[in-house]
């Protein structure tokens, strides 16, 4: 055993391994902060760069990309209302309100925090128990993954405050909307009108950039008090006593990541709203939550933080990618001649534990990386609003065009930004929408493929373990909200 860990520190302890990994997270950091360009994208962009290297170094180089894109995220989602990456959506509903409070400083900080925890619990998950967690995945059928989805779209109840029957309301279409497109089981049409561009559903990305950033640039261009001055910061970084208030919930959203992540298919969206829900569930003061909490920054950033070791645990135990990112890294291992899976294990241990040692060394570049591009950064709160939004607008047209390069999503993104804009007038929270418009497919698609398999049976949905699990959590979880809101001097479902 020291003779193999010897052999693979020699692998990974060289100057070019500590500088790609470097690099990536720099780079995935900086590509995660602007909006529309996500980090599929930047891995994609990077994975040529990597011919070149030995294995260890261009695999790290994608690893530190991987990691920093789903930090870099956060940055502009606290600052500017714009979440980076589809990943750090749910950081917005309480890292914005804090900026707004001057406190993005705060807020940067914590999220940095929670983000290097789970990331650093997420490889020691990796490490310790790929086998075992990769195992637990393949269980996970088209039964068992629809039970768990219905499960998650219970969250849709934590986070839409004392507006339920909004919420409910928002959820709807975010579910009709993720049903426009192609069917995916038949290849028949939905809601299309004629139009090619829709064949393949709404894109993402306009849609996420237009609910949470454009309603807040309509409101200022439109309102007739239009305030000149700044966003002031107050200067001070996350406290002690702040890191300890939030760390059920960094350690809770954690392993929320991590079994989420094991999962292939989920990502870090659903584990960041699911960690914040509990968060939220948890809390002593629950009503806080969306207007600038820390514990709730900290708790979505620590969800989708967990997912990213996680998602590489089907990726090297059996050859499974975890997500689209981690399909990419399969990629280049593949074009270096590796093929991930149990084999690897016997034949090539020692490459995979100077991985393992990279990705320890990721989440310490993460937090230096983090600390030192903070106060940097945070200075984009203290940019007048002027100046500001026309710069974030050019970005938004940018991001939204970039993902396919079409003028279609671009309108997309003004026409969701308008749906915002009177979601944002008639207090409809959005992160409901935002849930049912990512789960929604997965929901569709396993139902049905669930009934295929199983001849029209609905027997099929209780026929395991799992989903019997996942049924009796969704049970608890409505006869808690029932149970919550019969409470003496509960508010009403729907605040009038």
């Amino acid at each position: 055993m020291l003779e193999l860990l010897s052999e693979a520190f020699t692998l990974f302890a060289t100057i070019e391994n500590a500088l790609a990994l470097l690099v990536g997270v720099v780079v995935g950091t900086v590509v995660g902060a602007i909006p529309g360009m996500t980090t599929p994208m930047a891995v994609a962009l990077t994975l040529p760069f990597t011919f070149a290297l030995p294995p260890v170094t261009g695999i790290l180089l994608l690893l530190g990309v991987y990691k920093g894109g789903i930090y870099g995220g956060s940055i502009t989602a606290i600052l500017i209302n714009t979440p980076g990456t589809p990943a750090a959506s749910c950081t917005v509903l309480d890292g914005y309100p804090l900026a707004q409070k001057g406190e993005a400083r705060r807020a940067l900080d914590i999220a940095l925090i929670a983000s290097c925890i789970a990331d650093f619990i997420s490889n020691i998950s990796l490490i310790l128990f790929a086998g075992y967690l990769a195992t637990f995945a393949l269980n996970f059928g088209s039964a068992e993954l629809f039970t768990l989805i219905v499960f998650s779209l219970t969250i849709i109840a934590g986070v839409s405050g004392n507006q339920l029957l909004k919420g409910f309301g928002a959820a709807c279409l975010g579910l009709l909307l993720a049903t426009v497109g192609l069917d995916l089981i038949y290849g028949t049409n939905r809601f299309v009108f004629g139009q090619v561009n829709l064949m393949s559903g709404l894109t993402f990305i306009p849609v996420l950039i237009g609910l949470f950033a454009m309603p807040e640039i309509i409101n200022y261009f439109i309102s007739k008090e239009k305030t000149t001055a700044k966003t002031t910061l107050a200067g001070k970084g996350a406290s002690l006593a702040d890191v300890k208030s939030c760390i059920k919930s960094i350690l809770r959203g954690s392993f929320i990541g991590v079994i989420l992540g094991a999962i292939p298919g989920i990502g870090g969206a659903p584990a960041a709203f699911m960690s914040y829900s509990e968060a939220r569930r948890t809390s002593k003061d629950p009503d806080s939550f969306g207007k600038g909490q820390i514990e709730g920054v900290a708790a979505a950033e620590a969800g989708n933080n967990g997912v990213a070791g996680a998602t590489m645990i089907p990726l090297l135990a059996l050859g499974i990618p975890g997500d689209v990112i981690t399909a990419i890294i399969l990629g280049a291992f593949m074009i270096h001649g590796l093929r991930p899976g149990p084999l690897m294990f016997q034949e090539n241990l020692s490459l995979i534990y100077a991985i393992f040692m990279g990705i320890m060394l990721s989440s310490v570049y993460l937090f230096i990386v983090g600390k030192l591009s903070i106060k940097a950064i945070s200075k984009i709160a203290d940019i007048p609003k002027s100046r500001l939004f026309p710069c974030v607008l050019i970005l938004c047209v940018f991001g939204s065009y970039a993902v396919n390069n079409t003028i279609f999503d671009v309108g997309v993104m003004f026409l969701m930004g308008a749906i915002g804009f009177g979601m944002l007038k008639l207090s409809i929270p959005v992160a409901p929408f935002l849930i049912a418009f990512i789960l929604g497919p997965l929901l569709e698609d396993n139902f049905r493929q669930s009934l295929l398999i199983s001849k029209g049976s609905y027997a099929i949905f209780f026929s395991s373990g799992i989903c019997w699990f996942f049924w009796i959590l969704t049970s608890f979880s409505i006869a808690f909200l029932i149970y919550q809101h019969q409470k003496p001097g509960t508010p009403p479902l729907v605040n009038q």
